[in-house]
């Protein structure tokens, strides 16, 4: 029983899912019984895809213990340079290559400044916000421009399984999930990662090229985040300059939150509290609350696993 406790303890996303599970009760009760129809469902999980890519990305850069404040303003300039280029005549598989190649200059911009000149990623990611959003209205013009009528949507955007509960975007969302869960458990790349993150004196003298490694996880960081945004824009069918502002720092709740869980429950709260009729200004009150309450409620747990170790 002790062993079980300890095992708990040492994965506080656990605390996540049984707090998601609460959730979804009260919401289900207070909405008297909407929350879990159908139509709901399709609707949260037809928009989870979108911020929990953003969501997987800030993970894995906060684990090499870095994060990054520009994913919103890359959530919106790979998607408008992608319209941009097919509005001058590009086929869509290259311009969805060119808004990639895009995403992960900004990834490597941020990164290689960051590490170059020992500056915090708060202050070089926060500049960069800024400027991509810039170069967002910049690019477009002022006037979203119009996408072609012959887009594969279909591949991202179409309605699949048991009746039409899911989008496309939620198979990409969690093929990238599992790859990342497999990168970071099964590979060297992905213990670098971590011990990156955990002691960067420690990794530098294992011989771990650290400063690569930071750099591949900010590029990382902004091609989801910039791939994430290309899914918005062809299911909305307009790619808007204003897409993804406020992401960043909802991204940034969901990786304290434990990662897709944490984007799972700012998405039940989104769709519940307006379901239960409550003032739509209290969402940023509960998510301001839930980081806060994972922070504390993590580093209680990892107290009491140690606790028990010391015991055993």
């Amino acid at each position: 029983m002790k062993r079980l406790f300890k095992t708990y303890l040492e994965k506080p996303e656990l605390a996540g899912l049984i707090l998601l599970v609460l959730l979804i009760v009260l919401f289900q009760v207070r909405s008297h019984g909407v929350f879990l129809n159908q139509d709901n469902l399709r609707g949260i999980l037809g928009i989870l895809p979108e911020a929990g890519l953003v969501a997987i990305g800030v993970t894995i850069l906060m684990i090499s213990g870095e994060f990054d404040l520009s994913v919103g303003s890359v959530f919106a300039l790979m998607p408008m340079t992608m319209a941009v280029l097919m509005v001058q005549g590009w086929p869509f598989p290259l311009a969805l290559l060119a808004g990639l190649l895009a995403s992960a200059a900004i990834g490597f911009i941020n990164g290689y400044v960051t590490i170059r000149f020992a500056i915090p990623s708060f202050i070089t990611t926060l500049g960069m916000l800024f400027m991509a959003r810039s170069l967002t209205v910049v690019v477009s013009g002022g006037f979203p421009p119009l996408l072609p009528a012959d887009l594969p949507t279909w591949l991202f955007t179409s309605f699949v399984g048991p009746g039409n509960m899911f989008r496309m975007s939620f198979l990409w969302f969690v093929a990238v999930a599992v790859l990342t869960s497999l990168m970071l458990s099964r590979t060297n790349f992905g213990n670098w990662i971590k011990a990156t993150g955990g002691f960067l004196p420690a990794a530098a003298a294992m011989g771990i090229p650290t400063a690569r490694v930071k750099i591949v996880c900010f590029m990382l960081c902004s091609v989801l985040s910039g791939f994430a945004g290309m899914l918005q824009v062809l299911r909305l069918g307009s790619p808007l300059p204003s897409i993804g502002e406020g992401m960043e720092l909802q991204a940034v709740a969901s990786a304290v939150m434990g990662g897709i869980i944490g984007t799972t429950l700012i998405r039940v709260i989104d769709n519940g509290l307006v379901l239960s009729h409550v003032d739509a200004n209290w969402f940023k009150f509960a998510i301001g609350f839930l980081t806060i309450f994972a922070v504390v409620a993590n580093a209680w747990m990892r107290k009491r696993a140690k606790a028990i170790k010391m015991e055993g």
